[in-house]
């Protein structure tokens, strides 16, 4: 008998399906800066849709790219077989970087490699990028969808994504301009986030506890609710501090806290001539941290260097415009808080000892 793709483990005509099932996704993130092109073999985007718009915005216009993934953490979602998160998750790791240039994002790629071709697990994760994408104000422009029997078991899935931005040069946010006596103000992440699940994941195994489980600790959520909570995007917040202050005054550097925690990540951006000191004290960390370092008998130090503890962006800001970002801030639904101060120093990150 004749060899098969099918045979092979790769059926085109379930492939078909799944793809039948992502246009309406993508159409409903579109700006009208899309120019259709549905079947093509690259999105479409214009920079100047109406002749005028871009260029009177955009004098010295500067691209801005990036790409992540979603990690460990989807092994959770295959394990519990919720997938309809993990997508946002997706677009969060890459747009909250983009967004810390003090870029507009434009639009955003995916990746999703299978073990199998499965039209409605697909579609479940395709709907999180779109509604990522929703919340991040980008367009879904296209993606790849793989399916890779030899290479992924049988209900595995990887997942990448790439975002695409825009910034003014002249308004590059980059770090230089922090400077002694600035504030450092913590965005409250929504949870954990995308980073730490190898660890996660080990304390919840070596505690012999099912995702089902509903630690008292953790307010009536089971852990797979507390664990697969998505990704904060932070685009909506920071650009209405953009909009409402001149930016080079106010807002002088921009950290996502992923993995390596706030110290290796605000370390990014400080210039070499100040400190961050960072005062734990100056918010609540979160059930779920406490719950893992007590269950997991995590050292403190180790908690700070692979978790956000809480905070999923930091902004640093002008000490006088402080308590009116904040509260701006908190006015769009995010809580935040006052985390630490900039001071002479050499370009390190630490936390005062409290």
């Amino acid at each position: 008998m004749a060899a098969t793709y099918k045979d092979a483990g790769v059926d085109l005509d379930v492939y078909a399906e799944s793809m039948r099932r992502l246009p309406r996704l993508m159409h409903r993130t579109f700006s009208p800066r899309v120019i259709p092109s549905d079947g093509g073999f690259a999105g479409l985007f214009s920079l100047d849709f109406d002749g005028k718009l871009f260029a009177r915005k955009y004098r010295e216009p500067v691209l801005v790219s990036g790409t992540d993934g979603v990690g460990t953490k989807l092994k959770i979602a295959q394990q519990t077989n919720r997938h309809d998160t993990v997508g946002i998750d997706l677009v969060a790791m890459c747009v909250n970087d983009l967004i810390c240039t003090g870029g507009e994002p434009l639009f955003f790629l995916d990746y999703v490699a299978m073990g199998r071709d499965d039209p409605a697990r697909l579609e479940q994760i395709v709907q999180g990028i779109s509604d990522g994408c929703v919340e991040g104000d980008m367009a879904l422009l296209g993606g790849e969808t793989a399916i890779m029997p030899d290479m992924y078991a049988t209900d595995d899935y990887d997942l990448a994504g790439f975002a695409v931005g825009v910034v003014e040069r002249r308004k590059l946010i980059d770090g230089h301009l922090i400077g002694e006596g600035d504030v450092v103000l913590g965005l409250a992440s929504s949870g954990l986030h995308s980073n730490g699940f190898s660890l996660v994941r080990k304390v919840i195994a070596d505690a012999a506890l099912g995702w089902d489980a509903v630690p008292k600790e953790l307010g009536g959520r089971t852990l797979a609710q507390a664990c697969l909570e998505p990704t904060r995007i932070y685009t909506k917040v920071i650009r209405s501090v953009q909009m409402h202050y001149r930016v080079k005054q106010v807002l002088h550097g921009l950290a996502h806290i992923t993995g390596g925690g706030i110290e290796e990540n605000l370390d990014r951006i400080l210039p070499k001539n100040v400190d961050a000191v960072i005062d734990p004290s100056g918010w609540e960390l979160p059930a779920i941290y406490q719950w893992l370092q007590k269950t997991g008998e995590i050292e403190t130090s180790e908690m700070r260097r692979v978790f956000n503890m809480g905070i999923g962006m930091a902004a640093v800001v002008s000490e006088f415009y402080a308590d009116s970002i904040m509260t701006k801030i908190r006015a769009a639904g995010v809580p935040c808080h006052q985390i630490g101060k900039i001071t002479a120093g050499t370009g390190t990150v630490q936390y005062a000892s409290t």
